[in-house]
C-alpha cells in the first residue's frame, strides 16, 4: 500500500508516463508494417507519426528526469524502443544503398546527379552490381 507522498509521485509519474510510451511502441509497430509491407505511402506517414510520438515521449521522460527520476522498467522500455528506432534506420539505410547501387548498374552513363537540363537525371555512377 502506498502511503508517502514519494510513493504517490512515483505511480502518478509512472502513470503518466506510460501512454506516450505506448504510443511510441505502437508507431514503431506500425512502422515495421509498413516496410514489411513495402508500402511507401503508409511508410511516410508511419514515420510522420513515430516522429511525433518520438518527440512527445522525449518531451515526457525530460520532465520527469527534471523532477526526480523515470522508473526502471520504463527507462528499459523507453531504451528498448530507442533500439528498435535505430535498427529501422539501419534497415532503410541499407535499403537506400543497395537501391542506389541497382541503379548506378541499371543506369550508368547519367552524370553527376540531379537532373540536367533535359530533365534527364545526371546521377553519378559510382559502378557496383546487384548483389546486396
Amino acid at each position: 500500500m502506498l502511503t508517502t507522498a514519494a510513493e504517490m509521485h512515483a505511480l502518478q509519474r509512472a502513470t503518466e508516463l506510460e501512454a506516450p510510451l505506448q504510443a511510441l511502441e505502437q508507431r514503431l509497430t506500425a512502422l515495421g508494417a509498413a516496410l514489411a509491407a513495402s508500402d511507401a505511402g503508409a511508410v511516410e506517414s508511419a514515420a510522420s507519426d513515430l516522429h511525433r510520438a518520438l518527440a512527445q515521449a522525449v518531451e515526457h521522460f525530460a520532465r520527469a528526469a527534471r523532477e526526480g527520476g523515470v522508473p526502471m522498467p520504463l527507462r528499459q522500455r523507453l531504451a528498448v524502443a530507442s533500439g528498435q528506432v535505430a535498427a529501422q534506420r539501419e534497415a532503410l539505410a541499407r535499403a537506400t544503398a543497395a537501391l542506389d547501387r541497382a541503379i548506378d548498374v541499371l543506369l550508368p552513363n547519367l552524370g553527376t546527379g540531379g537532373y540536367g537540363a533535359a530533365g534527364a537525371s545526371t546521377r553519378a555512377s559510382q559502378g557496383g552490381s546487384l548483389l546486396a
